[in-house]
């Protein structure tokens, strides 16, 4: 019996109905508690397969639990954001077990967003306004913006702890290490908020232009834009009658038609570039100088052999703790997730320190 697909069609049920809890938008909230059945109905199905009692259905896993807490503390779009994210992987999870139990196959089986597309499209209460809202939701960056938090200290950690076990190893000196170390925390640090500056001004700057001119359409066209935007409806399956009046309110308010179109045209978000370049160049610096001065820690108080051991030992500890953080998006063993960057990050560390050590012996000789 595998456990580990019933837990997967649990923990998707529980985050799905707290999603619809939490859910202002009545027929949005209905989506997600439809989709909350689905995932429910696959469990009971499971375990009426592998002869196990309903009543031992196991209940959310820790992994779902800190996606709630998360989702309690910076917005249950981050929840959303990271079960849209793993979705190929469930399904995956699902087809692989009805091949292990000769189930037949269910239109459930697919991409989840395409049977919550199914649901909002084939439900006449859905106005045009819900739809875009839907979709933007679908496309919300939670999960993305929480892998960039993870990933960003995992960068400073490794890099940083690399480069000081490279200068460890060519030389004894604390104080040499310790500002190198703390050289390459600012360096990366100040390099990785620049970057994303860059990247989000530059995306900013591209998108308000294609905006201007799609306004400028607009303007210069309405009926014609009311017929694009009729036929992209049209092509999501929504049915001919209704895609024409969908877009024939939408372009009926023109502010409102213009972030439409240039959502659905342009794939752009209009909220998305209300973001702050510098806010998010802050927040980069911030999580790369976190991972990054862990390693260096131990120098501030002692020297030599011992003070690598410990940055070694800090490191193990908080390159575990980013593979643990991880498996929230992955759904994979918090031991594997973790032991695995461990060991490539103790790997890349000991490479550079036995260059370092090869360096620093061939200078001295």
């Amino acid at each position: 019996m595998n456990l580990k697909n019933i837990q997967t069609e649990v923990d998707a049920a529980f985050l799905y109905k707290l999603l619809a809890d939490h859910e202002e938008d009545i027929n949005v909230s209905a989506v997600f508690r439809q989709m909350s059945e689905i995932e429910h109905t696959h469990a009971l199905a499971f375990a009426k397969k592998f002869k196990l009692d309903v009543g031992q259905l196991p209940g959310p896993s820790g992994r779902a639990k800190t996606l709630a807490f998360i989702g309690k503390i910076f917005g249950y779009d981050y929840v959303l954001g990271v079960l849209l994210d793993t979705e190929k992987s469930i399904s995956t999870a699902i087809a692989g077990a009805r091949r292990k139990s000769k189930s037949s196959s269910s239109i459930s089986d697919t991409a989840h967003v395409t049977i919550l597309k199914n649901i909002l499209n084939s439900s006449k209460t859905v106005s045009a306004t819900n739809l875009a809202r839907f979709e933007k939701r679908h496309r919300s960056v939670g999960g993305n913006a929480l892998r960039a938090a993870v990933l960003g200290g995992n960068d400073g950690l490794v890099s940083n702890f690399s480069l000081v076990m490279g200068i460890a190893g060519a030389t004894s000196g604390q104080e040499t290490v310790l500002l190198t170390g703390l050289a390459g925390l600012l360096a990366g640090a100040l390099s990785m908020a620049l970057g994303e500056w860059i990247s989000v001004r530059s995306s900013q700057e591209l998108f308000e232009n294609q905006m201007n001119l799609e306004m400028e359409e607009l303007e210069a066209n309405p009926e014609g834009e009311e017929k694009e935007l009729a036929l992209i409806y049209l092509s999501k399956g929504v049915p001919e009658i209704q895609a024409r009046q969908m877009a024939k309110d939408v372009i009926g308010n023109k502010e409102h038609a213009h972030e439409i179109l240039v959502k659905e045209e342009l794939g752009i978000n209009t909220s998305d570039l209300q973001g702050s370049a510098m806010e998010a160049a802050i927040t980069s610096f911030v999580l790369f100088a976190i991972g990054a001065v862990i390693p260096v820690i131990p120098f501030f108080f002692l020297g030599g052999l011992k003070a690598v051991l410990f940055s070694a030992l800090f490191s193990a500890i908080g390159l575990f703790g980013i593979g643990s953080a991880i498996t929230l998006f992955t759904g994979k063993s918090i031991w594997y997730s973790g032991f695995r960057q461990v060991l490539f990050g103790l790997a890349a560390a000991a490479i550079t320190f036995g260059i370092g050590r090869l360096i620093g012996v061939s200078i001295a000789g």
